[in-house]
């Protein structure tokens, strides 16, 4: 009798304690999420980036130069790293490099691995010949940096949300004899905040990635400086201890920050920054519209287009194209180079659909050595289309390669998984 009135409690116990479970399941974070960071800024004289009229090195640090990691994966072991840095652009040589070397270490491959530049003016020029060994030791360091965010995958939740900020300036003024490079207030600008929120099981806030198109000019000085993007992330780490706040730079290449020219400046531009994302979200936390909760699958593409000179003799490119789609609730856009302002507002509204994910859309990710200008631009003429002189397809090229891999990403009927690189 006592064996038959055990199992009778057994049986009456199990159903609470599977129901249990589910809930348990059921209310459990729906991603993984680790962070990590290093300092970056040199220990040895080195040129200056940004502005070939500096021929001195840098003369001391005012603000340390950083790296920072994120690896977010998905419920079904899909990965993504997003590498962001204090430097002007992510060169070839480089991106191979750590592609290279993070793949073999941590099996990520390179279309799960965003590298973006905060393109700051106030960094080294890493890629000349006496900064070989300044060179290696940052490959070394981005390497392990990856590694570190991956050993810190726990247990989170993730959302976006998004602000305004409003000190970025078109800098293309016409005048009588084409356009200068001067503010121009009327010109088109893209003043939104994006916001990545990643949040513990236990609902604390553990690292923020957000964004801003303007170029990281506010100061030309011959000292280490992270500009306005290092003041945000510095400012905002300071107001949230224990949060790992990044950056990701906009379609940046027409826009600049006023007023500049003066660190006071630009440490205004960052708490301005920072702000907006404090912003973004409080209006996130009332207002739940504003404020999308992340599912999967984690997604993500990246494909070459190839993009044609208009210069005699000098060779075609081969253009970096990059998503990453967070299901149905957001999808980084990443734009190798120097992207103009046109092909965000482009792309946000013509990738925009009722139900369909958030777009947010980085330039100088991936590659780092031309300018990106629109068919207006090109048009127009200027220093953003006279540097680099492109045939008139070069807009069409890209936006159709960018429409292609997010309809190919939007395919729920294909596997939830990372996509092959070409």
């Amino acid at each position: 009798m006592m064996r038959n009135l055990a199992l009778c409690l057994l049986l009456a116990v199990l159903p609470a304690v599977s129901a249990r479970a589910a809930e348990d399941q059921a209310a459990a974070p729906p991603w993984k999420a680790g962070v990590a960071s290093a300092v970056i800024t040199p220990q040895i004289p080195l040129r200056m980036a940004g502005y070939a009229g500096r021929k001195d090195p840098a003369e001391g640090t005012e603000q340390d130069l950083f790296a920072k990691a994120l690896a977010i994966e998905d419920a079904d072991g899909n990965r993504v790293v997003i590498l962001s840095m204090d430097l002007i652009g992510v060169i070839d040589r480089l991106r191979t490099a750590v592609a290279e070397q993070v793949e073999q270490k941590y099996q990520l491959p390179p279309e799960a691995l965003l590298m973006n530049a905060s393109h700051t003016h106030c960094g080294p020029a890493y890629g000349r010949d006496e900064a070989k060994d300044y060179f290696d030791s940052l490959t070394v360091t981005l390497v392990d940096l990856v590694g570190k965010a991956i050993e810190q995958i726990q247990p989170a939740s993730l959302s976006y949300c998004r602000a305004r900020c409003g000190f970025a300036m078109n800098r293309r003024t016409p005048t009588a004899n084409g356009y200068r490079n001067h503010p121009n207030p009327d010109g088109p600008v893209d003043h939104t905040v994006p916001v990545l929120r990643v949040a513990g099981a236990g609902g604390e806030l553990r690292a923020m990635l957000f964004g801003y198109t303007c170029h990281n000019t506010t100061m030309g000085f011959l000292r280490w400086l992270g500009d306005y993007a290092g003041y945000a992330q510095e400012y905002f780490e300071k107001d949230h201890p224990g949060a790992t706040a990044m950056f990701l730079m906009g379609c940046s290449a027409d826009q600049n920050p006023y007023p500049r020219s003066e660190l006071d400046y630009a440490k205004k531009h960052g708490r301005s920054l920072a702000t907006a994302v404090e912003a973004a979200l409080e209006v996130g936390q009332r207002t739940p519209l504003h404020q999308r909760p992340l599912a999967g699958p984690l997604r993500c593409v990246l494909e070459m287009v190839n993009l044609e000179s208009a210069t005699p003799n000098r060779p075609d490119c081969a253009y970096p194209v990059q998503i990453i789609r967070f299901g149905d609730g957001l999808a980084i856009v990443a734009l190798g180079q120097e992207v103009v302002v046109d092909y965000a507002l482009r792309l946000k509204r013509e990738l925009a659909e009722e139900g369909g994910p958030a777009i947010w859309v980085a330039g100088y990710s991936n590659s780092y050595d031309d300018y990106i200008a629109s068919a207006r631009v090109l048009e127009e003429g200027g220093y953003e289309a006279q540097c680099c002189p492109w045939k008139p397809t070069l807009e069409e090229r890209i936006v159709g390669k960018v429409h292609e891999l997010h309809n190919r990403l939007g395919n729920t009927s294909a596997k939830p998984s990372a996509e092959g690189s070409k």
